[in-house]
């Protein structure tokens, strides 16, 4: 997102522009100025926001090798000959902590892998769950950690998570990101055709559009790596915002209604319980790790059990086991992400260990596999190290955009002998040289985008009034002078 005066000439271009008489007059010509102005605030204005989301994404992109490093204690142990049945690992964890609930068991998938049993617990603060690790050869207990979200991030990734998607201030920091997710499209986009539009004019082919230019010094050298590693940069910036717009307050919940009257809704397996399920003579035992399941009474199988039952349906591999509540049955859910994704689960009744619903990610409809993939790869667990290297690297391309973009402005500022000044973008005005044909569906595509991203419309309005209200002032001023 180029900070930029574009009004102001460029020392040492190597060509004159051509009188406006020589110029063939195109919609893009037409269109030119307007995305100039619009890409020069948004990049002024919205910049620092982007910042803050890009350097706390690149950190929260590197978190998942460091987990590995820095918890590797609570994460690995030695192989041992064989595993102990579940059941006894998750006894183990409780009898570490009495009086927390277990809420799910994820049982090792690797050698050398330690099991968890999450619980809640009046130390660990609501939406968050304290993973005990067990060693699966010993059922030791390794230590416990708070964990959070669907993929198990511990502390580090969990404040990195956070920073990126609030700054630790809650429902009101969750503003700041989703205005930076809000505009990142637009300005990306913007950027691009300004990119194609510039290097259209002048030769070089395709070399000059995805290649630095060689010898340039100065603001061109800046612009000339700007404008190449937006290039390549610019899909993936586009897909981490629509990917980043899912989550966020406003925008998401249009997006959600969106995808379910699409049909796009994902699959949810039913562990509701028909009349007289789990319902034998007294209270469970606890066979094969049953245990108390807290508010349920009848009959249980027990979780290793429910496991056999779920592995015999096909469900296998990296897995959470939900354990059962008055009502409701196991639930065995396959948790890799990683392509070829597999995430089938099933529905144990817990009185006799029959299966009694499953959903297969093959019948998922296919939004709700595209928006699973996206989100998994938004969060850096869809392609493993590839994906946090692919983040990282998007992340810090868009570092660099910005700060060659702040580094233009500055070099190109109008103020340099008046102090520190905003700049100057294109003139106002530009959109009445707009064909009526370019201008009216531009005008409904972009009252539409305003109205289905709402901090984007909020905003846009913001800078459209704050922009009049200068322009206002700026005529007083010169009819004054005058």
């Amino acid at each position: 997102m180029a900070i930029d005066d574009p009004v102001q000439p460029v020392q040492g271009a190597d060509t004159a522009p051509a009188p406006a008489s020589e110029q063939p007059r195109t919609t893009w010509s037409a269109l030119r100025p307007l995305v100039l102005r619009m890409h020069f605030y948004a990049g002024l204005l919205i910049a620092p926001l982007l910042l803050v989301a890009a350097a706390s994404g690149l950190l929260y992109s590197l978190s998942f090798q460091a987990e590995k490093l820095l918890y590797s204690h609570e994460l690995q142990v030695p192989v041992g000959e064989r595993s102990l049945p579940l059941g006894e690992q998750l006894e183990a964890a409780r009898e570490a902590h009495p009086k927390g609930t277990v809420t799910a068991v994820w049982p090792s998938s690797e050698e050398g892998a330690t099991s968890r049993v999450l619980m809640t617990t009046p130390e660990v603060e609501e939406g968050k769950s304290l993973a005990v690790f067990v060693n699966p050869y010993t059922a030791e207990v390794r230590g416990e950690l708070p964990s959070y979200g669907s993929s198990g991030a511990l502390p580090l990734r969990t404040w990195l998570d956070e920073l990126h998607r609030d700054l630790h201030l809650g429902d009101f920091g969750r503003h700041y990101s989703e205005l930076a997710a809000s505009w990142l499209w637009v300005v990306a986009l913007g950027g691009l055709l300004l990119w194609l539009g510039r290097r259209r004019s002048q030769r070089g082919g395709a070399r000059g559009l995805l290649v630095p230019e060689r010898g340039a010094t100065g603001r061109r050298k800046t612009l000339s790596w700007h404008g190449s590693v937006g290039l390549w940069a610019v899909i993936g910036l586009v897909l981490l915002s629509a990917t980043g717009l899912t989550w966020s307050r406003y925008a998401g919940e249009n997006i959600g209604a969106v995808q379910d009257q699409l049909g796009g809704a994902t699959p949810v397996v039913s562990a509701a319980l028909t009349e007289g399920g789990a319902t034998g003579g007294g209270e469970h035992e606890g066979h094969g790790g049953g245990g108390e399941h807290k508010g349920m009474k009848g009959m249980d199988v027990g979780i290793d059990n429910a496991l056999a039952a779920a592995r015999q349906a096909g469900v296998d591999g990296q897995m959470s086991v939900i354990l059962p509540t008055e009502g409701t049955g196991y639930v065995v859910k396959e948790t890799d992400t990683h392509f070829p994704v597999h995430l089938d689960s099933v529905a144990v009744d817990p009185a006799n260990g029959l299966v009694i619903d499953e959903v297969r990610f093959a019948d998922y409809p296919m939004l709700a596999k595209l928006t699973r993939f996206g989100i998994d790869a938004h969060m850096g667990v869809f392609l493993g190290l590839a994906n946090q290297l692919a983040l990282a690297a998007l992340a810090l391309s868009l570092v660099l955009m910005i700060v060659w973009g702040y580094r233009m402005w500055w070099l190109r500022r109008p103020t340099k002998e008046r102090g520190i000044g905003a700049g100057r973008p294109m003139p106002r005005g530009a959109w009445r040289k707009v064909p009526v044909t370019a201008l009216l569906p531009l005008a409904a595509v972009t009252a539409f985008a305003g109205w289905f991203v709402p901090l984007l419309g909020i905003s846009l309005l913001v800078f459209l009034a704050v922009d009049g209200v200068l322009g206002l002032v700026s005529r007083a001023r010169s009819r004054a002078a005058a």
